[in-house]
């Protein structure tokens, strides 16, 4: 774990981004295509933690962006190149653009001033979905990864994200994957490789003292 100030330092307003990863209705909500994942995010608090983090980077003035995983109705662009793409096309809830299935979940609230970039294809929040040029554009130096799954999506936007020049940063009770125990051995045995490892409460707190001070 950084010291606070270390962690005050990366998480400079100016200069960081909340990454929200596939926290959609058809995902991690009451009528999720994945609902062992959605209980899961709930039951493990991840849920309500990304909703905290997203309304405290609102106060602090830290930029979020949404990613929400997504298909049109025809399929077409979609991926079919493994498993998991065409165990999803059998789902009972499809993620098709339009739906409230693509919607932000609750309790996240999404400010007029967020950005929600949708994607048609792929693992990644970032490869090949125009993330990163935004993230450049902005001036983002440390990226904080938050929402699901932590058996693929998370570890994906965290890996990119550092081949990317970027600072991961990882809220690791605001991450969740299937089963329970498989979110704290990604932790420990890879993402702390990688990125620096926090909780929600300490990016809460590194920002209070920067809305007391800026």
């Amino acid at each position: 774990m950084p010291s606070f100030e270390q962690l005050r330092e990366m998480l400079d307003p100016a200069t960081s981004v909340l990454l929200t990863v596939e926290c959609q209705q058809g995902v991690v909500g009451t009528e999720s295509a994945l609902p062992e994942l959605a209980e899961e995010a709930r039951a493990s608090g991840a849920l309500v933690n990304v909703a905290r983090l997203v309304a405290a980077a609102h106060l602090a003035g830290v930029q979020v962006l949404h990613a929400v995983a997504e298909r049109r109705p025809d399929g077409r662009g979609a991926n079919r190149n493994a498993r998991l793409f065409r165990a999803a096309e059998r789902l009972p809830v499809q993620q098709l653009s339009g739906t409230t299935a693509v919607r932000i979940a609750a309790p996240i609230e999404v400010a007029e001033e967020d950005f929600v970039v949708r994607r048609l294809h792929g693992l990644s929040p970032l490869a090949g979905t125009g993330v990163d040029p935004l993230l450049r554009n902005l001036g983002c130096r440390t990226l904080l990864v938050t929402g699901v799954s932590a058996n693929v999506a998370i570890p994906n936007a965290v890996f990119d994200a550092v081949n990317l020049g970027y600072t991961a940063v990882v809220p690791a009770d605001a991450i969740a994957g299937v089963p329970a125990d498989y979110t704290p051995a990604l932790v420990r045995h890879t993402l702390a490789l990688v990125a620096t490892v926090t909780t929600t409460q300490d990016v809460l707190g590194a920002w209070k003292r920067l809305r007391r001070t800026g």
